[in-house]
């Protein structure tokens, strides 16, 4: 025992003469030229009713709509409860490595800023030893991480991915700017250190704040502060997302230029089922419009990648304009018109051969425009309980995504990709 002990002493001191300085590694992943290839964990330290609805119809009421109300209406103890078998489950280390295996090299994970500090708003604590958990995971497997500071205090957006679903965002009012640095400056202190970029390779400041609804000229003030927040402690790059504008509007801001800023990337989402007129698009329109926009999120001049997108070509998963709420693809939704029924979509058995092809189709054509015009994306989401259009490891198992990631079924759809 005592020579067991002796020798592994031996063999660790030795590791660790071998082994390069973690603090004068830098980031591992070539940004630049290395393609982001990636998928969000999404759901998980974040409630969404469309992720997983079950969790809200098992509570058989209607006053609960997202992880805000959850802590306000059934209180600490028991919302504890349902979020702990939750956090326990949704994710694990095999969920990483199939993602790994399937050929990702990246996932984003959001996490709310209540896992650090709730300042007094509902919601409940626990969220946070998961992400370290999740970091233990990827580095296991070979996979890097983007954390997603993904709600801030007031709610940035109103959408129920903030954490709270409201029709009067709060944020960049009142001390929430502040509250929000606070929460950063606990990330970026903690997983900025060099000791964590052999898998850290991102801090994004905030997931899609909805400019207009908050004021802009808070937000990039935000966004520099935040950027200073994290170069207190290392080069590790940090991730700006559009704010709904194109990534170029961006452009001349915290740059080489503005301040010697360095390591700065731009995050733009690309969706085509939020609109009336997107969910009555025929799928060979979806995939020309796949062309069409190709060229509104390229021509940034800070590095620029899709960290959401989907293969979805409805707005049928149950929930995803939120709790209660219809689908503009069936007409059940406030404005909308029928274009058709959601009944099969959710069921990823019953689609026809055509309509697994066209979806197929639409996902290879995103994925040549982002790769050649960004650098590179991440997929919303690796799994859904009953969203199949949305759900990486479904469309995997059924042979919709391709698998390689590289391979192609379909010829290319795009011909102004340069």
């Amino acid at each position: 025992m005592i020579l067991t002990r002796l020798l592994s002493g031996v063999l660790l001191l030795g590791t660790a003469l071998a082994a390069p300085s973690l603090d004068k590694r830098g980031v591992s992943f070539n940004w630049g030229s290395e393609k982001l290839r990636g998928v969000n964990i999404g759901g998980w330290l974040v409630l969404e009713p469309w992720i997983t609805p079950s969790l809200f119809d098992n509570l058989n009421r209607g006053d609960i709509v997202d992880e805000y109300t959850l802590g306000e209406k059934l209180g600490h103890d028991a919302a504890l409860q349902i979020l702990r078998r939750h956090w326990d489950t949704w994710a694990t280390w095999h969920d990483f490595n199939k993602i790994a295996q399937s050929g990702f090299n990246v996932v984003r994970i959001p996490i709310g800023y209540w896992a650090y500090d709730t300042f007094g708003a509902p919601y409940v604590q626990g969220a946070a030893p998961y992400l370290d958990a999740a970091i233990d995971w990827a580095r296991s497997v070979g996979l890097k991480i983007i954390i997603d500071l993904h709600g801030a205090p007031g709610s940035q957006n109103g959408f129920d991915n903030s954490g709270q679903r409201t029709d009067n965002p709060q944020w960049t009012r009142g001390d929430t700017v502040r509250q929000t640095l606070q929460v950063l400056k606990k990330i970026s202190d903690k997983y900025a250190r060099p000791s964590y970029q052999d898998v850290v390779i991102g801090i994004q400041l905030l997931n899609e704040p909805l400019i207009g609804s908050v004021d802009e000229g808070a937000t990039r003030q935000f966004y520099r502060d935040g950027f200073g927040q994290v170069r207190d402690v290392s080069d590790t790059p940090v991730i700006l997302h559009d704010g709904f504008k194109q990534p170029r509007s961006w452009n001349g801001f915290l740059t080489p230029q503005d301040g010697n800023a360095q390591n700065v990337v731009i995050d733009h989402h690309e969706y085509q089922v939020f609109s009336n007129e997107g969910v009555a698009r025929q799928p060979w329109q979806h995939r020309q419009q796949v062309c069409n926009n190709a060229d509104s999120y390229s021509g940034a001049d800070k590095w620029t990648f899709v960290g959401e997108w989907t293969g979805a070509m409805t707005d049928c998963a149950k929930y995803l304009n939120g709790f209660g709420r219809g689908a503009r693809y069936d007409g059940t939704f406030p404005g909308s018109s029928k274009v058709g029924d959601c009944g099969w979509l959710r069921d990823l058995s019953q689609w026809p051969q055509w309509y697994r092809d066209d979806t197929r189709g639409y996902i290879e054509a995103q994925l040549d425009a982002f790769e050649k015009k960004t650098q590179g994306w991440v997929w919303w989401n690796f799994k859904t309980e009953q969203a199949p259009e949305w759900d990486a490891f479904r469309l995997i198992d059924a042979g919709i995504f391709p698998q390689p990631l590289t391979s192609r079924k379909f010829g290319p759809v795009c011909t102004n990709l340069g």
